[in-house]
């Protein structure tokens, strides 16, 4: 990446509520640690106007295939313990369908060979974890503007839901919950925000999220969802999860991350 640009994205951590200095410990401590809770949530307001104040057609920096990483750490879940999502890997996810529902005028399923035949978008980009990790992947798929045009997309809906196949603890002693994500339409409109069915071209791997993730590449990694297998149109978060928009906001993360 050019000097200039990665001083840039430095700046913009900065910025972002001293999210920068959160991203020296795991996911695991950051999310029992109520210091750096509040510090990720309040980084939201501040990473987002920062974020849009470049404008809503900013792009994320893009590399060459020669700036490929060896190896691309797999993040999260790397392989739900889901019956139904188990099941559909075990058939190559032939019968695997994604169901898009909400505030919508045209609810439908799409099954891989629906998604591909959308029009598409490859893009080679840095995954930054908050973890403070980053890889360079390239990855193809599915434009998510392209989905929403297919299935009409009501004027009350301000919000992307992706419900995933992986559950993740949710509290001492409590059982795990689904996992799911969110973005709002200035990112589900952008030319890079992708539902990536393929990886370092292939197919994606199931550490990687297979048979669909999000790829939204503005925001850090916790924000692209892997292992979707529905997506939901809102007006509000109020009925989903903890009613902040994804599980990690709901654990105290910034909901936005911006970078």
């Amino acid at each position: 990446m050019p000097i200039a640009q990665n001083l840039n994205r430095r700046a913009l951590l900065k910025m972002a509520g001293g999210l920068g200095a959160a991203l020296l410990t795991g996911c695991d401590q950051l999310t029992q640690d109520q210091t750096v809770r509040r510090i990720l949530g309040a980084a939201n307001p501040v990473d987002q106007t920062v974020q849009r104040a470049l404008g809503p057609n900013a792009l994320a920096a893009e590399f060459d295939e020669a700036d490929l990483s060896p190896k691309f750490r797999p993040n999260g879940s790397t392989d739900p313990d889901n019956a139904a999502y188990q099941a559909a890997a075990g058939q190559g996810f032939s019968d695997w369908r994604l169901n898009v529902t909400g505030l919508v005028g045209r609810p439908a399923q799409f099954s891989l060979a629906d998604l591909r035949a959308l029009p598409s978008r490859t893009q080679i980009t840095r995954h930054d974890c908050v973890e403070g990790w980053s890889c360079i992947g390239k990855w193809s798929g599915t434009r998510l503007s392209a989905l929403l045009e297919k299935t009409d997309l009501k004027p009350t809906a301000r919000y992307i839901v992706f419900h995933c196949a992986d559950a993740l603890p949710s509290g001492d002693f409590s059982p795990p919950v689904p996992y799911y994500e969110s973005i709002d339409l200035n990112d589900a409109w952008h030319e890079q925000t992708i539902l990536a069915y393929e990886m370092n071209g292939q197919d994606l791997p199931v550490a990687h999220g297979a048979p669909l993730r999000l790829r939204v590449e503005r925001q850090l990694g916790y924000k692209h969802a892997k292992y979707v297998m529905a997506i939901e149109a809102v007006e509000s978060f109020a009925n989903i999860g903890g009613g902040n928009g994804s599980y990690w906001a709901d654990n105290g993360y910034s909901w936005y991350a911006g970078i």
